[in-house]
């Protein structure tokens, strides 16, 4: 599905069929993932998914405190999905944020900016992150307070945010929970039919060098190594799938 110049790909598990999210999942859980969906007018937007029933998991839009040197004045608010994935709408000010979030457009729903992953460990991610896919840091901050503990639902929630780009496409952004540290890691048996299952994907030169780099550095895989996929269905011909130092899945292609 495409928004804008983005697009996330749908995974249905004919069979056998995965297990449900936890209804007690919390944002600050290791498997928690979003992505970010930017808007042009907080209100309305709210309004259109107030109207169509949507599951909070905020309590309502937050607008991040000006204190805050870098996300001062961005406004966000969570909600679920029907099979209880984590969505996030966003609203930059002018000043902040991608600037073709701020061109002209009649569109509610401009595109999808970035995808959010809880870690433990900035540094042992930007190993993995930048170190070894290339991407590079964009941003910095640290954020808490009651409205950071409103979008976040987690009370006494203390975050250091890290985004990172690539050369084009949305970025990644790291959520290392400071306070409180009682979010629960990844489950080890995860598995790709399970609905909190995510991977991000990368297009990349070579899968064969990028599984040669990840086995070096003994990222666990989830693929046998590159597969490759000759009838072109999937739209690559050679995928490789691995996890990163936290359990989140992440897909590097060849076309």
């Amino acid at each position: 599905m495409r928004l804008g110049e983005e697009s996330i790909e749908l995974t249905e598990f004919l069979a056998p069929r995965g297990r449900p999210a936890p209804a007690d999942a919390r944002s600050n859980d290791g498997w928690f993932q979003h992505i970010a969906i930017i808007v042009s007018d907080m209100d309305r937007a709210y309004a259109w998914l107030r109207e169509h029933k949507v599951q909070h998991a905020s309590s309502g839009p937050q607008l991040l405190p000006a204190w805050n040197r870098n996300a001062g004045g961005i406004r966000a608010f969570y909600f679920r999905d029907p099979d209880g994935h984590p969505l996030e709408i966003l609203w930059f000010p002018a000043g902040k944020g991608n600037p073709k979030w701020h061109s002209q457009s009649d569109r509610l729903f401009l595109g999808i900016d970035h995808t959010a992953i809880v870690i433990t460990d900035t540094e042992a991610s930007l190993r993995f992150y930048r170190d070894r896919l290339g991407m590079q840091v964009a941003g910095e901050s640290e954020n808490y307070g009651p409205e950071q503990e409103r979008l976040n639902n987690v009370f006494g929630a203390r975050l250091r945010i890290t985004a990172l780009r690539a050369a084009e496409g949305p970025g990644i952004e790291f959520l290392e929970y400071l306070a409180p540290r009682d979010g629960r890691p990844f489950p080890p048996e995860e598995k790709a039919n399970d609905l909190i299952h995510w991977q991000t994907r990368f297009l990349g030169i070579s899968a064969e060098e990028a599984a040669q780099t990840l086995r070096n550095s003994r990222s666990p895989f989830v693929s046998t190594g590159a597969v490759e996929l000759p009838d072109g269905k999937a739209g690559f011909r050679k995928a490789v799938t691995v996890r990163d130092p936290d359990g989140h899945a992440v897909q590097i292609v060849e076309r």
